[in-house]
């Protein structure tokens, strides 16, 4: 039986656009789908559901793609709109704030904000909560993850302020040698001109964000946005009155939290901590 490519919508979406234009200048160049999955050295069922807009665009291919084509930074241009459309609609104008935010402030009750997390660490977290995800859709998570944290390199980076609660760097996800990685990628960042880390310690006892985590975002128009996320709700904030108060209660526990050289002494004892576990070694 012949394949019958399936039809494309380019209006529907920046990644349907994305993969239609794959199929234009694939069929232009006379490529086949087998001989450009050749040539990029991908799979070809990978890059027939990247054309069709069913797996997200993974990282990299796009600069292949215009090196192949000769695109001069098509795809690397289209894969920065694209890239934010793989996460859920619930989430995508949070998404849309986030990639925009001059400055972003983070209290996170349980793990490592998504920006800051390392790709094993993002991979046991997300495949905890996959449920009956396959793995390529928990790769396609992972990948989307971690496309986030390109918005702290360059000079075009926002500023970020990030209080962990004390729990965080104790608990063990994925065992001792992934945390140990985790946390070892916390301390370039926990004092500098653009972002600080620290730690709220467990003798602060009770507080007003309690239990779950807090993104305040501040927009490049000075309005900022705040964003409380749970276990099963989360909530984007924007009308000034309620984004300030918590904007108040996420400045409280920053006073209370350890400085970020005090914060920096703790995540170390951790890190030795997980050194210690006989399977950090193996």
């Amino acid at each position: 039986m012949t394949f019958q490519p399936r039809p494309l919508n380019p209006n529907r979406s920046v990644r349907h656009f994305y993969g239609s234009e794959m199929r234009r200048l694939r069929g232009g160049a006379g490529m086949s789908l087998a001989r450009l999955a050749e040539v990029l050295k991908y799979s070809k069922p990978h890059l027939g559901r990247i054309e069709t807009a069913e797996s997200m665009i993974p990282e990299g291919l796009s600069e292949k793609l215009d090196a192949a084509f000769g695109t001069d930074g098509h795809f690397t241009r289209l894969y920065e709109l694209a890239r934010h459309e793989v996460h859920p609609d619930k989430y995508r104008r949070y998404m849309d704030f986030e990639a925009r935010a001059e400055s972003i402030a983070h209290w996170s009750s349980c793990v490592v904000p998504g920006l800051l997390q390392t790709e094993a660490y993002a991979r046991e977290l997300l495949s905890a909560g996959a449920g009956e995800a396959t793995e390529e859709e928990i790769e396609q998570r992972v990948a989307a993850r971690l496309s986030r944290r390109e918005r702290l390199r360059g000079n075009a980076a926002p500023h970020v302020w990030v209080v962990l609660d004390e729990s965080v760097i104790w608990r063990q996800i994925g065992g001792p040698k992934v945390m140990h990685e985790q946390l070892a990628a916390l301390l370039p960042l926990m004092d500098t001109p653009r972002s600080k880390i620290q730690v709220l310690p467990y003798s602060h006892g009770a507080h007003r964000l309690i239990g779950g985590d807090l993104d305040l975002l501040v927009l490049p128009d000075s309005s900022m946005v705040a964003y409380d996320e749970g276990i099963d709700a989360s909530h984007l904030y924007e009308g000034e009155t309620s984004v300030q108060e918590r904007r108040r209660a996420y400045d409280v526990l920053r006073a209370y939290a350890l400085t970020p050289k005090e914060s920096a002494r703790l995540i170390r004892t951790a890190m030795e901590v997980c050194e210690s576990c006989p399977s950090s070694r193996s």
